[in-house]
């Protein structure tokens, strides 16, 4: 037995939860990845899977292997990686999680750039606003913006950005525009099913002080281009990024209501799996990134550094 493709084939089972997924992943067939994972487990005398028809799942045993097993398999990778030269690093698949947001022409055109400055690299992006298991689905960083309450994941804070109320002027034209945060109640809202939910927004004042104003939702849709987009229609009023609204303030497509006042601040992070070692090429992207955005003034004040 190959030790070394037997934790490869565990491994890999364990994390994608099944043998024909690990499979597909290796190139290798199904029936070789499942007789590795059994000639690893006759060698160790225990049972480390349980097999099931819908998912693999772990013995206690398996439990206590595959923590040390994934562990062994990530410190060679590191060591491969130590000894590779910068534009060999730079180069191979990177997978990245972002938000819906990243659809907007003004980040796609960021993941344009970078695919263009470094041509080597096999860019992998999948967009979702869920917060998806950086380390299961095999993701090298996940661009999220809110914030971030698991403690098990490596987070970094690229900045806040300003968030702020949106509407159309033929809106406005039509049940007037809001001169105080009293007069929101007359209106209609397109909001984030949570914050509908929550039956008010909390609106921070000029002086800094937060206030909860209760309002009447009247669609709510869980992506902030397609609240935006309703705004645009002029179905009522929204919150949103400032930064990627001011296109439409451009254009006249939507007005800012109550500019003295904000939504808070939308706190945008880098999160990466719980690794020791973090590749350059994903190093260079949140660096990238962080740089573009602050280019791009997108970002309240200037982001906080933290260690990675």
């Amino acid at each position: 037995m190959d030790k070394l493709s037997a934790l490869t084939s565990f491994v890999h089972a364990v994390q994608l939860g099944s043998f024909s997924a690990a499979a597909s992943r290796l190139g290798v067939s199904q029936p070789a990845v499942s007789q590795q994972v059994r000639s690893l487990e006759d060698k160790l005398g225990t049972r480390l899977i349980n097999r099931t028809t819908r998912r693999l799942s772990l013995t206690d045993a398996g439990e206590r292997y595959f923590a040390y097993a994934s562990d062994i398999l990530e410190k060679l990778s590191e060591a491969d990686r130590s000894v590779q030269s910068a534009e060999a690093q730079m180069s191979g698949r990177l997978t990245v999680s972002l938000p819906y947001a990243f659809t907007e022409p003004v980040l796609a055109d960021f993941l344009t750039q970078f695919k263009a400055t470094y041509p080597a690299i096999f860019f992998d992006v999948q967009l979702s606003d869920a917060m998806v298991d950086v380390q299961k689905d095999q993701i090298d960083v996940a661009i999220r913006m809110g914030h971030i309450l698991d403690d098990r994941l490596i987070v970094k804070k690229l900045g806040d950005m300003q968030r702020c109320l949106i509407a159309s002027p033929a809106y406005l034209d039509k049940t007037g525009r809001p001169q105080t945060i009293e007069d929101l109640k007359n209106h209609d809202f397109l909001l984030y099913p949570h914050i509908a939910d929550a039956g008010y927004i909390e609106l921070i004042s000029p002086f800094g002080k937060p206030t909860k104003v209760p309002v009447s939702p009247t669609m709510v849709i869980n992506n902030s281009a397609a609240l935006r987009r309703a705004a645009v229609a002029g179905l009522g009023i929204s919150t949103a990024v400032t930064w990627l609204s001011e296109p439409h303030f451009n254009t006249g497509e939507l007005e800012l209501i109550l500019a003295d006042w904000s939504f808070g601040v939308h706190p945008v992070h880098a999160v990466y799996p719980s690794y020791r070692f973090i590749p350059m090429k994903v190093r260079q992207f949140v660096s990238d990134l962080q740089a573009y955005m602050a280019d791009q003034v997108a970002f309240v004040q200037t982001a906080a550094v933290a260690a990675e």
